[in-house]
């Protein structure tokens, strides 16, 4: 009975060993994958060519390059040709290199007359005489425009032709604007060299038309002042020494200060 009763337990046991499963725990290998990125450059907006600074013969034309748009800007508002402007705004400011240009803005030696702004202290035809300080060079020439416009003297002016920068030239002498004899010439001849008149025609656009002087009869003579010949007379007017010699009826080269010089006879001679 006991042999009986172990065999049973040792069956038993056995059983039980086999029907408990095992447990396996597999080790994977895991296979790790390298993936190469590419790194790409970030990218930039748009490269903004660097335009090279511009090349200027000489001040004059950097001047006309830096104040044209506020001539003719003056031009639109006030009728003054921005040719004129230009022209006065070189001789008086030196093309922007003067005194009174580089240290108040004032490019054409406007005096303070009744100004309430800043100041600054020039010899000019006095000693230390008062002269208008601008912030800006563009309100100069915004007084300048009304400088003109503004006053009895000049009121001729604004009935001539805005192409007619000689008349206007000759006219702002007429009217005392300076005292310079030759300052008509001084100003035709910057027009003219610098082409300042194609600003007025851009403002003035289809309307514009060419002014040509009116033929005239009259004799035009010219008086002699000191270090004048009869060779440079003949340069300024395109006349030969020869035709000046028998139109004023010398027998030489010989002129005298004050000498009355014809350099235009009359059509009808």
């Amino acid at each position: 009975m006991k042999r009986l009763l172990l065999i049973c337990c040792l069956m038993t046991m056995v059983f039980s060993c086999r029907s408990k499963k095992t447990i396996v725990t597999k080790k994977t290998k895991t296979n790790t994958e390298q993936v190469e990125t590419k790194v790409e450059p970030k990218k930039t907006d748009d490269v903004v060519a660097v335009k090279p600074p511009k090349i200027y013969a000489n001040n004059t034309e950097r001047y006309i390059d830096t104040y044209k748009e506020i001539a003719q800007n003056e031009m639109r508002l006030y009728n003054i040709p921005a040719s004129i402007t230009l022209a006065q705004g070189i001789l008086e400011s030196g093309s922007g290199k003067g005194t009174l240009s580089v240290k108040a803005n004032n490019h054409f030696g406007i005096k303070c007359h009744g100004w309430t702004g800043k100041k600054i202290y020039h010899d000019d035809d006095k000693k230390q005489e008062c002269f208008r300080k601008y912030k800006d060079a563009k309100y100069s020439f915004r007084d300048h425009s009304l400088f003109l416009s503004e006053r009895k003297r000049y009121s001729k002016l604004f009935k001539l032709k805005k192409e007619n920068y000689k008349g206007w030239a000759k006219g702002l002498k007429a009217a005392g604007y300076a005292t310079d004899r030759k300052y008509p010439q001084k100003l035709i001849s910057l027009i003219e060299r610098y082409n300042l008149h194609e600003f007025d025609k851009e403002v003035l656009g289809d309307s514009y038309t060419e002014y040509k002087e009116p033929i005239t009869n009259e004799v035009v003579t010219y008086t002699v002042v000191k270090g004048d010949t009869l060779y440079s007379i003949s340069r300024k007017y395109n006349i030969s020494v020869k035709e000046l010699q028998n139109i004023n009826g010398l027998n030489d080269n010989t002129i005298s200060i004050g000498q009355a010089i014809i350099v235009k006879p009359s059509s009808n001679n």
